[in-house]
């Protein structure tokens, strides 16, 4: 059945424009976030570190007492489901620009409409896909954090439980809805995250070159950027600079996140910003600059990763859809 569909070229061909987005974020998001997951990885251990602690020593400490199985920790989920989360973000973000240009709205060749329409559609896209993703990256940083929530609780971690086991450990103590600990700050950090990331993509696309029906065209002679390399630039930079203002917030959703899973008493978003900040001695607060130093602990590991994973997001979905239109 399958060969005879596959042997039966048109049919595949329209198969493949009928669900082009799909096709295009899903390829593009499997390799990417296996690219990256091992700097993902590295990233939630820095943000939950009691103390300073170097990526390079932090790799090393992984490495020491994991292995390299340790970089990968818990990634089938994460594989698996940011695969289908991308691919759902990409389809509600595509289904909303279409729907504000059917309506004449956002519609003109500048930059401004083309930002703001893409962040419209990133903002809707992160609130759905909020909703599906929050139980699955709970169990990501349940995963990726083992050996530091059993060291909360005193317990001596002989052997990590499986995914499925963090799981219905997860439910058993806090039933079905534990699996949404720390929804909100998940909610707006997607929301908002989305929305700057699209708008900033579609932004820097327009700014060099693409026009409105897809086609690229020559860069700007301040930006003598080869054509294969474009996509790449835009969603490197797009992902580092979005991530970068958002980081904040991940950052103390994943506090919060910990001390649930861990069993300790909750501490509000707020109190855990300030502490973040200020340091958990009122008596001796820690400066501006090592607050903000210990918010933006990991953020170079973050910054390498969103290089990677969502240049080449952007690079792998551009050419396959552009393997796709090619098609009769």
């Amino acid at each position: 059945m399958l060969t005879q569909f596959l042997s039966d070229k048109p049919a595949v061909t329209r198969v493949l424009h009928d669900n082009e987005t799909v096709v295009c974020a899903t390829t593009a998001s499997l390799i990417s976030t296996f690219s990256g997951y091992p700097l993902d990885s590295l990233k939630s251990r820095l943000q939950t570190s009691r103390e300073h602690v170097s990526v390079p020593r932090m790799a090393a400490i992984v490495y020491r007492e994991e292995g390299i199985a340790g970089f990968f920790r818990g990634i089938w989920i994460p594989l698996v489901t940011i695969s289908a989360v991308r691919t759902a973000s990409f389809s509600i973000y595509t289904g909303t620009k279409t729907k504000l240009h059917e309506r004449d709205l956002l519609n003109r060749p500048r930059v401004l409409d083309v930002s703001l329409g893409a962040g419209l559609g990133g903002a809707a896209s992160g609130a759905v896909i909020s909703v599906g993703s929050a139980p699955f990256e709970l169990v990501k940083v349940r995963r990726q954090l083992e050996y530091s929530i059993a060291a909360a609780k005193n317990i001596k971690l002989e052997k990590p439980p499986s995914t499925m086991g963090a799981v219905r450990e997860i439910m058993s103590t806090k039933g079905f809805f534990g699996l949404y600990q720390g929804f909100r700050l998940h909610f707006w950090r997607d929301l908002s995250g989305s929305a700057l990331y699209f708008g900033e993509y579609e932004a820097m696309r327009h700014i060099l070159g693409r026009d409105a029906a897809g086609k690229q065209w020559a860069t700007p002679s301040w930006a003598p950027i080869p054509p294969s390399l474009i996509p790449f630039t835009c969603g490197s930079l797009a992902g580092v600079t979005s991530w970068a203002l958002i980081y904040p917030l991940d950052v103390v959703k994943t506090k919060v996140q910990q001390r649930a899973l861990a069993g300790a008493p909750p501490r509000t978003a707020w109190v855990t910003l300030m502490r973040l900040l200020r340091g958990p001695d009122p008596t001796n607060p820690r400066t501006t600059v090592a607050g903000l130093g210990r918010i933006y602990q990991g953020l170079g590991v973050s910054a390498a990763r969103s290089v990677l994973t969502h240049g080449f997001l952007w690079t792998i979905y551009e050419y396959v859809k552009k393997e796709i239109d090619a098609l009769p």
